[in-house]
């Protein structure tokens, strides 16, 4: 699973919109669908705030484990 896939499936798991996310992170809107969709990489203090909001690992993001 990529990790554009996960930051999606676990932004849907908390039935949260784009919009939500991205206030959260301090980004637009656009940027953050950006990230979702692979068009833009996710800089690592996005990474690291998608992890902290999430409470799961910056590898489970990146796909590198299956354990949150």
């Amino acid at each position: 699973m990529n990790m554009y896939k996960r930051i999606r499936d676990l932004r849907g798991d908390k039935d949260l919109s784009q919009d939500a996310i991205a206030k959260i992170l301090s980004v637009s809107q656009s940027t953050y669908s950006r990230y979702e969709s692979g068009y833009l990489d996710i800089p690592s203090e996005i990474l690291i705030k998608l992890s902290e909001f999430y409470k799961v690992s910056t590898d489970y993001i990146l796909g590198l484990s299956d354990e949150e």
